[in-house]
């Protein structure tokens, strides 16, 4: 049944203009928009708290929408949502609900993608997409990095981070040895006078692939705990891919 809002300033829909786009809640609670990221959500098994969307939207996915889980689904219109979130909005439905738990790194896949230091949402959530489209289910970052489920990571993710388990953790060293000690070998992606060309890099059964800083890529103390360091063959003058290309292409050669 569909909740007709007549107050917009009753504590369900706060969270929809107060949870921001880098923000989550202790409880674990984020936003998803827009009806692809939405639905995609919908369909995990994602603990959702309430929708929120116009008529249009919940008349398009009715057949979709009859078997999902949704405590309230409230009605709105476009107008009414501009004054809920306090912004301009491009889409049709909004839906709040409470991330995965992150995993524990023994929990981790046998292939894992690292990221050391990543500060974009945008890059996080173009590397989570292509880590769903090639089938690469585990990730590993820092808390400083914007995690998967933040709201413009997901969003740019298409909200394929549903697909993605995730570990955090507090040190990278401390991670990277444990992950040695448990019979992964550590790929570092970086330019480097003793890097293994991509084309010719050769990957075991257990393998953890590091991504540096956008700008400042992996410190040298870093480096030296991985195993292999594997650079991008790349035209002359030219120094490097933005690190979610760059992420893609290894993880493509990497599991094929």
């Amino acid at each position: 049944m569909l909740i007709k809002i007549d107050d917009i300033n009753i504590p369900d829909l706060e969270i929809y203009s107060s949870l921001r786009e880098s923000a989550f809640r202790e409880d674990g609670s984020f936003i998803a928009d827009s009806p692809k990221v939405v639905n995609l959500v919908l369909d995990s098994d994602v603990t959702v708290k309430s929708m929120l969307a116009t008529q249009e939207y919940y008349d398009e996915f009715c057949d979709f929408l009859e078997d999902k889980k949704i405590p309230k689904k409230y009605l709105t219109t476009k107008e009414e949502m501009k004054k809920i979130v306090g912004h301009k909005i491009h889409h049709n439905c909004m839906m709040h609900g409470i991330r995965p738990s992150d995993i524990t790194l023994e929990a981790l896949g046998d292939e894992v993608l690292l990221l050391d230091g990543i500060t974009s949402a945008e890059n996080v959530g173009s590397i989570v997409r292509s880590c769903a489209a090639l089938g690469v289910g585990s990730l590993v970052i820092a808390n400083e990095t914007p995690h998967p489920f933040n709201r413009r990571a997901l969003r740019v993710s298409m909200g394929y981070s549903t697909f993605i388990r995730t570990h955090v953790h507090k040190d990278i060293k401390s991670s990277i040895k444990r992950l040695k000690s448990k019979g992964y070998r550590v790929f570092a992606a970086e330019v480097a006078l003793d890097s293994t060309p991509l084309r010719e890099v050769k990957t075991p059964d257990k393998w953890v692939l590091v991504m540096g800083h956008e700008g400042r890529g992996i410190a040298g103390d870093i480096l030296s705990l991985c195993d292999e360091i594997v650079t991008i063959e790349m035209q002359e003058g030219v120094k490097s891919f933005n690190v979610g290309v760059a992420a893609s292409l290894m993880m493509y050669k990497f599991m094929n």
